[in-house]
């Protein structure tokens, strides 16, 4: 069940909220985290039993591992060891092994058909988070991070499963720490309901649907008839089919991101944020301090730092940058591609830092080479070539193999103009498209293909307006109340409930 259906918005998100509330009202908290654990077992569980069963015996086996490091603390350095490899084994096991046996008798000069291996959804999220609590946990016992604000070694089961259930997050993030979300979860004040939580809750929520189901599935009908022949794109196509793929991952991710949060605020709960208009970043560092900002937090705080950081010399620096983004790609991923496009960010990444080019505004007090960059940018220049890079590096991040993606290139670079735009626009027969559609081909049946071609572009310019427009959260946080303001909240929340009916699926559960 996903937040942009049916079910999810009649009934599952108010028999959650009644019960939750209900229970906290009479001051049954313990009871209430219960409700709500299981409510997030049941959202999980409708795409896959066998995952709940994962899921648990994930959580309980990490759960009990903690209980040993708080009581054997001679020995915590090694269970940490085994929980971390644990997990990681875990993960390893459900996305990468096809991706690792194809290689390896690749190599040997062999073909291997591959195992039919099924991903439980969200497994990158909650595996994450394991880890993001055992090495906290470590460090809190240890005394070497007092970040946390309350007793990590007191965590209870319950509290721990929640921790890692809560299903406005589990299955597609954000990766909260735990201090984020325990500290919340045993404060009464944040059980009782809340006016203002609530119509920030129910604004979020809105704005993140009309995102996802008005505009990025709708672009996704787009950049998936485009990948899909790519052997047939002609340049000028491939260019907005590749554009139209960016804006539909952009309001994908941003809308369930919204969601995500709005249902949580509902909750009296506050999700870290996930997502701040990426496309505005002023540089390809900047970008990746927008875009799935958690992911990010987590491989600085447990990987980069751990490495050394920026303390060991300036090449090793930039190697520790480059570790980090080919792990992350490999983290979206289990393939060549997701490889070679986070090195690619990783490589964009060491170049803003070198000191050579710089926007103003996003100028650092040491570069790699520099003490003061060479050149420096407006901010406007800075925008347009952060968002140019980040386009050109998706034709690795969604193209079906390393073939596919030098053939695009090859598409992009190579000036042709076969005349695919027509049948590429022509998969947006959509109901906003009926009467034009139905008027063209009763009086202009020739002019059918222009109506889906100025609708492709009409599409692109809204997306770009929304982008460049104030996020959710802006709008959220600014208290706009205007009676205007409600009546277009209220024809956008229509408007993209009766486009539930041709809903796809988030394209983060993937990962």
């Amino acid at each position: 069940m996903s937040f942009n259906s049916f079910s999810f918005i009649l009934i599952f998100l108010p028999v959650v909220l009644i019960i939750w509330y209900g229970l906290n009202y009479f001051e049954k908290r313990k009871l209430a985290d219960l409700s709500l654990i299981a409510a997030s077992l049941v959202l999980y569980g409708i795409f896959s039993t066998n995952f709940v069963i994962i899921l648990l015996i994930s959580c309980i086996g990490t759960f009990g591992i903690t209980k040993l490091m708080t009581k054997y603390e001679g020995a915590s350095k090694a269970f940490l060891a085994t929980g971390i490899i644990g997990n990681l084994l875990l993960l390893g096991y459900f996305k990468y092994t096809n991706f690792f046996l194809t290689n390896i008798f690749a190599v040997l000069g062999k073909e291997l058909s591959e195992l039919k291996i099924i991903l439980p959804i969200g497994i990158s999220f909650y595996v994450f988070s394991q880890i993001a609590f055992l090495i906290d946990l470590y460090r809190y016992s240890k005394g070497t991070d007092n970040r946390e604000s309350f007793d990590m070694e007191s965590v209870s089961l319950s509290e721990y499963i929640l921790y890692i259930t809560y299903f406005p997050k589990i299955i597609q993030g954000p990766i909260a720490l735990p201090g984020e979300m325990i500290s919340q979860f045993r404060s009464a004040e944040k059980r009782k309901p809340s006016a203002e939580n609530f119509r920030k809750g129910i604004e979020l929520f809105t704005i993140g649907l009309s995102k996802k189901v008005l505009l990025g599935d709708n672009l996704s009908k787009i950049a998936d008839y485009g990948f899909q022949y790519t052997y047939y794109m002609d340049t000028l196509t491939g260019l907005l089919v590749l554009i139209s793929y960016s804006l539909q991952l952009y309001f994908d991710f941003s809308g369930y991101c919204d969601m995500a949060e709005g249902v949580s605020m509902m909750l009296g709960i506050e999700l870290p944020r996930n997502f701040n208009s990426p496309y505005k970043a002023i540089s390809v560092r900047n970008l990746w301090q927008r875009w799935h900002m958690t992911l990010t937090r987590f491989f600085v705080r447990y990987v980069y730092i751990p490495l050394g950081g920026s303390k060991k010399g300036k090449l090793r620096t930039a190697l520790n940058v480059l570790i980090v983004f080919v792990l992350s790609g490999f983290w979206h991923g289990a393939g060549w591609t997701y490889i070679c496009w986070g090195l690619v960010m990783g490589i964009m990444v060491v170049f803003d830092d070198l000191g050579i080019i710089a926007t103003k505004g996003d100028i650092k007090k040491h570069y790699l080479l520099r003490e003061k960059p060479m050149f420096i940018i407006p901010q406007k220049i800075g925008q347009i070539l952060t968002y140019i890079i980040f386009l050109v590096s998706l034709v690795f991040f969604r193209s079906q193999n390393m073939t596919y993606a030098l053939q695009y290139f090859k598409q992009l670079f190579i000036p042709t103009w076969p005349g695919f735009m027509y049948k590429t626009s022509a998969v947006l027969d959509i109901p906003e498209n009926y009467l034009a559609t139905t008027a063209t081909n009763l009086y202009a049946k020739n002019m059918t293909n222009m109506v889906y071609l100025v609708s492709w572009i009409i599409l692109l310019i809204i997306s770009f307006i929304v982008i460049r427009s104030k996020n959710a959260k802006e709008i959220v946080d600014s208290g706009a109340t205007s009676k205007r303001f409600t009546a277009f909240l209220v024809i956008l929340f229509v408007w993209s409930f009766i486009s539930l009916s041709q809903v796809s699926t988030f394209i983060y559960f993937q990962f």
